[in-house]
């Protein structure tokens, strides 16, 4: 029998109503004849919720206890899902990630999964069970439990449809499918129909928000189709899957990021020395930059950081101090903008393009990096709503006009 694995967001198990929808959604799926695996996120905002309680214990709380705390919100949603399949006559059974078999690195609060062993969850397939399975988490080869950071219940989804060998994986949320652009900034952007698995990573590595980096990356090594959906009102979707090659200079989004911060460090050594301070917190960098001939010290090093996978800021900060000393600068309130398409930089005519734009709005362009598929901007946070909206308006070629509810 055909396997599918569904993935069911925060919003859309927000409430006990809700994850009775949810739970009509599957026995429908398991109706018509396929065996269903279920991954679900905390509910609502419960990992917000969870984390605020930790921070009101200590601001710097140890990540290995936060991986405890934080992976009890996705217990709590698969027992209840569970619960409400069984009350409506359809065997279902609950796994942690670690009893799911999802195996990752000793990365507290941000690992990565490593290994795939879903025997437990087969055995129960078999049996004729729905199998729900508790998203963001897993286990550590030391038995540690761990979480995978933000969107990680989409990883744990495609993980599973990869290590199953499922004929599809569906993302269901609040939003009916990828978008131009974040449709609280830019009003007016437009729902894709599809995408390639190159142009959603970059799309989600450079702030989309609906689908994870590292879950895209494993269905694209498995050749699994993602579909993204809304759990309410709307047939619409998106699929990522494989895609032939489009014609240079296709621009399917524009994204965005705050909460960057850039550390520069003077000197001829200032790369080895940042970079290791970084690595002994335990924080990775977005984009580098080692400049060895700028100015009398022999050279200059700067790093991009995302706050969002900085564990006490405040801490790294006086790591940088101790180890850098007056030679380092950090600048906070920074934001990026991207345009993203496959060959969006087949010719300079898109780079050209952005920086004019950027230069006709008065934007400060404190840098600029590229890739086959990407143009990124960094830029004052401030300026980064209406930087997304122009860029939007003057370069997205693709798309189409989202549908009202009603339609």
């Amino acid at each position: 029998m055909a396997i599918i694995v569904q993935k069911y967001g925060g919003s859309s198990m927000g409430d006990v109503g809700r994850i009775g929808r949810v739970a009509d959604r599957v026995a429908t799926a398991k109706a018509a004849g396929k065996d269903v695996v279920v991954v679900v996120s905390a509910m609502g905002d419960t990992t917000d919720e969870l984390l605020s309680l930790a921070k009101k214990v200590t601001d710097s709380p140890a990540r290995r206890e936060l991986d405890m705390l934080l992976s009890a919100g996705e217990r709590i949603s698969m027992a209840l899902l569970s619960m409400a399949l069984n009350a409506r006559g359809v065997p279902a059974v609950s796994f942690t990630g670690s009893q799911s078999g999802i195996v990752t690195n000793d990365s507290h609060t941000n690992a990565r999964i490593v290994e795939v062993r879903p025997f437990r969850v087969q055995d129960e397939l078999e049996r004729g069970k729905v199998v729900i399975v508790a998203g963001y988490q897993g286990v550590s080869y030391k038995k540690e439990v761990t979480t995978l950071g933000r969107g990680g219940s989409d990883t744990t989804a495609v993980a599973l449809a990869a290590a199953l060998d499922a004929e599809a994986c569906e993302i269901y949320s609040d939003v009916d499918g990828v978008y131009t652009a974040d449709p609280r900034v830019v009003p007016d952007a437009r729902r894709l129909a599809e995408l390639s698995y190159e142009e959603m990573q970059e799309l989600a590595e450079s702030g989309a928000k609906v689908l994870n980096a590292q879950a895209v990356e494993f269905a694209k090594e498995r050749g699994i189709a993602i579909y993204a959906r809304a759990t309410q009102g709307s047939s619409a979707e998106t699929v990522v899957r494989k895609l032939p090659p489009r014609a240079p200079g296709r621009v399917v989004g524009v994204t965005s990021e705050t909460g960057l911060v850039l550390v520069s460090a003077e000197g001829a050594a200032s790369l080895r020395a940042l970079v290791d301070a970084l690595d002994e917190h335990g924080c990775a960098g977005k984009e580098m930059l080692q400049r060895p001939d700028a100015g009398p010290s022999g050279g200059q090093a700067s790093i991009l950081l995302s706050l969002e996978n900085i564990h006490d800021f405040g801490a790294l900060r006086a790591r940088l101090e101790k180890r850098l000393g007056q030679g380092q600068r950090v600048r906070e309130g920074l934001g990026a903008v991207s345009a993203i398409g496959a060959g969006i930089n087949a010719s300079l005519s898109n780079l050209c393009a952005t920086l004019a734009h950027a230069a006709d709005m008065g934007v400060e362009v404190l840098g600029a990096s590229t890739s086959s598929f990407r143009i990124t901007l960094l830029v004052p946070a401030e300026r980064v709503p209406d930087t997304v909206r122009r860029l939007h308006r003057e370069l997205v070629t693709e798309g189409e006009p989202a549908r009202s509810p009603s339609e």
